[in-house]
């Protein structure tokens, strides 16, 4: 992510220590996991490890230049060493997500775009619950104490968090629009006009969320679409954080690109 120098009014990477223009020490630095890609080989690495399904499945070619329709992909232009992250529409019509030098932010374009994929075809596969599968044979009285247990859980976690750490809702922070629920952070991508996981934020607005804290509520002057709107809002309190990581493909579940959005730019 792009940040604007405190002292130069220069952007530059927040993953660097210090202004590249200026010097100028970069106090809201932000520190990438070391299981998040930087390379083509390393994104390469962790499809593998995450037991994704055949690129020609996903539609997502790491370190390859495909012509044909409805394709996501990342590589290396031969000629000029520019780095290409690109999308290949339904029309068969090229949309250029990124083309530079910079290899650690075109990895990163496409890992985030890839993790929304994921995510998004999570959603679509979770199995429905059978009712002809599902027994219940507790007795009223389990059932009660398993209730009330539930509720008491849900009034102290709900004044836990009003109390402790961020609020469910949006801030404004650095000029970019976030959006916290489940003790996760989201970010709006105004090219893409959607909400994107983040994997990591800025200490201060973790630690000061109060002095950029907006609303519960959405509303159209911040300039975003309703979170409730995006793929990562769901009824089930933990959708919305069942991928990190740690996590890998269930082969079980199948993969159906038809579902992704091939008309869009990205």
């Amino acid at each position: 992510m792009k940040k604007k120098c405190d002292y130069c009014d220069n952007y530059f990477d927040d993953s660097e220590s210090n202004c590249p223009y200026c010097g100028a020490p970069n106090e809201h630095i932000s520190r990438n996991s070391d299981q998040q890609p930087q390379t083509i080989s390393e994104l390469k690495q962790w499809y593998v490890s995450h037991n994704l399904p055949d690129e020609k499945i996903t539609r997502f070619f790491i370190g390859k230049d495909v012509k044909e329709a409805r394709c996501f992909g990342i590589y290396q232009d031969e000629n000029s060493g520019d780095f290409i992250v690109y999308k290949n529409k339904d029309d068969g019509s090229r949309s250029i997500r990124y083309q530079g030098k910079d290899e650690k932010y075109a990895v990163n374009e496409l890992y985030q775009r890839l993790r929304a994929e994921i995510s998004n075809q999570k959603k679509n596969t979770r199995p429905s619950s059978s009712k002809s599968t599902i027994k219940r044979r507790k007795s009223n009285t389990s059932f009660q104490i398993i209730f009330a247990l539930i509720i008491l859980f849900m009034i102290l976690s709900f004044l836990f968090q009003f109390s402790f750490g961020p609020r469910i809702g949006y801030y404004r922070y650095n000029g970019r629009e976030y959006y916290y629920t489940n003790n996760n952070w989201y970010y709006y991508d105004d090219f893409l006009d959607d909400w994107l996981y983040s994997d990591d934020v800025d200490y201060e607005l973790n630690e000061d969320a109060s002095d950029y804290y907006q609303s519960k509520d959405y509303s159209s002057q911040y300039g975003t679409s309703d979170f409730d709107d995006s793929q990562w809002a769901s009824d089930d309190s933990d959708f919305s954080s069942d991928w990190d990581n740690d996590s890998s493909w269930d082969f079980s579940d199948s993969w159906d690109s038809s579902s992704t959005d091939w008309s869009s730019d990205w």
